[in-house]
């Protein structure tokens, strides 16, 4: 015999309710909107001339658009059908083949010059009722405010009223729909912001010379979208946007407890057996004390141990480093031949770390990496637009996370100004977002210059806290023994105390 209150049954005629995600084809488009555009959904492309509205709807449309479900896309009065034509098939995504199939275009710059926005309206109706599409654009909807004003200011229709009617028969419809339009910033309280289950709002932020391109989600309905601006940039392949959270599952690794050997032999011992893996390490400097060196022999050591490894480099060209590195003696070209190593060169103004980012990402996977140097965090910041440098802390933070999330140990130079640094060497202010950190000195004594080096912090693990002395050979970076007997090493012109007699 049981006792108590019976166990409560769900009604037999409630069932989960899911909406059907449509893919957008434009790369990190889907991740921002929190896994692709819900079917049927009514959405607004907004955003200042120029910045890729156009581009975005078709893109979307060709991913998506068949021949027994078609597209139905309406130009108005900002770009005639053949000339929107003549510039979409410079794109990769844009298929011939479907123009007049998969995807059909109607002008409606006729209704709208001679006629109110009830006659474009009913237009629009009567195509959509012809073809029975999937998709349908309207390109660009503020045209429309042109010509007919006067007939909007008289009351013939209000814009509100329009927008309100277009989207009622567009969601009676079941079709996923796409308003575009100028709109600036001031404008975002305008009635369809209120009526779209989805608001996609691009933008172009010009800082002196350099102009960078910015999505940002709005408003999704029934999605938890990546919040914030996320970089995008318009190429021959169309639009491909970075989002600022990348997807790290499919990388993210067990973390090991293992060591991984610096290759500088003499280091390991100081560093506790080694860097421990996962870590991200930054190894600061003057000029010409040795970091790329050291950088390099970390990255051969890799390869030597049959790691996967990936070198980004920001102020030479990959066939100038690995020379470099060849005249040190490690030859590592037939290492990029068997597919264990990619030297990525990300010089170009106007960077994003969002870019930077997703390009070390692909990296990582395709070679199964355990192993990232970035050369060097001051080409990085030079590299990056403007708009992006003052952030760049931030955005350091974001890189570093998500790449050690995924178990991959990171080696970073940054160069220090002067040849003897005081312990606030990291310029960026990013020495809270390093495991362990490594100092390099250029120090006088007796005449002469000699490097040392100063394990200054492993977090979580006991190393050596003495000056090392170093040198730089062809065959690379070894370590000597500790540098004794001397005070003022930090000033640069240390001098020398001999200990006191036994006494």
């Amino acid at each position: 015999m049981t006792t108590g209150k019976p166990a409560a049954q769900a009604p037999a005629n409630k069932r989960e309710s899911r909406i059907r995600s449509l893919q957008t084809g434009v790369p990190g488009l889907d991740a921002v909107l929190g896994g692709g555009l819900p079917e049927f959904s009514f959405n607004l492309i907004a955003g200042t001339p120029g910045s890729g509205k156009t581009t975005l709807a078709q893109q979307i449309i060709s991913a998506n658009a068949t021949a027994a479900r078609p597209a139905l896309y309406f130009t108005v009065l900002g770009e005639p059908t053949l000339k929107l034509l003549r510039y979409q098939r410079e794109f990769a995504f844009f298929d011939p083949a479907m123009v007049g199939t998969a995807i059909q275009y109607v002008n409606l710059s006729d209704e709208a010059l001679e006629h109110d926005l009830g006659v474009v309206l009913d237009r629009v109706v009567a195509e959509v009722e012809r073809v029975r599409p999937q998709l349908v654009v309207v390109d660009s909807f503020r045209t429309f405010l042109g010509p007919a004003s006067a007939e909007v200011r008289s009351g013939a229709m209000l814009v509100d009223h329009f927008v309100q009617r277009l989207a009622q028969h567009l969601t009676t419809w079941e079709v996923t729909s796409f308003l575009l339009g100028e709109y600036a910033e001031q404008e975002q309280r305008s009635p369809v912001f209120t009526v779209a289950d989805g608001v996609l709002w691009l933008s172009q932020v010009t800082d002196r010379n350099s102009v960078v391109r910015k999505f940002q989600a709005m408003k999704v309905r029934g999605r938890a979208q990546m919040p914030g601006l996320h970089t995008f940039r318009i190429t021959s392949e169309g639009l491909q946007i970075f989002p600022r959270i990348p997807e790290q599952q499919s990388l993210r690794r067990v973390q090991s407890m293992t060591r991984l050997s610096t290759g500088v032999p003499g280091l390991d011992e100081h560093m506790g057996g080694g860097i421990p893996s996962g870590d991200a390490v930054m190894l600061a400097g003057p000029a010409g004390s040795g970091k790329t060196t050291f950088a390099t022999q970390f990255a051969a050591e890799g390869l030597r141990q049959g790691e996967g490894v990936v070198i980004v480099v920001f102020e030479e060209y990959p066939e100038e480093y690995l020379a470099r590195a060849k005249a040190r003696n490690q030859d590592m070209e037939a290492s990029i031949a068997a597919g264990n190593l990619e030297v990525l060169y990300l010089r170009p103004l106007d960077l994003s770390v969002d870019e930077t980012l997703a390009e070390i990402l692909s990296a990582v996977r395709r070679h199964d990496a355990t192993r990232v140097v970035i050369d060097s965090l001051s080409g990085f910041e030079i590299a990056l637009a403007p708009a992006f440098r003052e952030d760049f802390r931030e955005s350091l933070y974001r890189l570093v996370g998500a790449l050690t999330a995924t178990g991959v140990t990171i080696m970073m130079t940054t160069e220090v100004a002067g040849s003897q640094p005081d312990m606030g060497f990291t310029t960026e202010r990013v020495s809270f977002i390093t495991d362990d950190i490594i100092v390099q000195r250029v120090v006088e004594i007796d005449g002469a210059l000699r490097t040392l080096l100063a394990i200054h912090k492993m977090r979580g693990s006991a190393h050596s806290h003495e000056f090392l002395t170093y040198e730089i050979s062809a065959t690379g970076a070894s370590i000597g023994g500790a540098l004794q007997d001397y005070r003022g090493i930090m000033t640069g012109m240390p001098r020398r105390e001999p200990p006191p007699a036994d006494g």
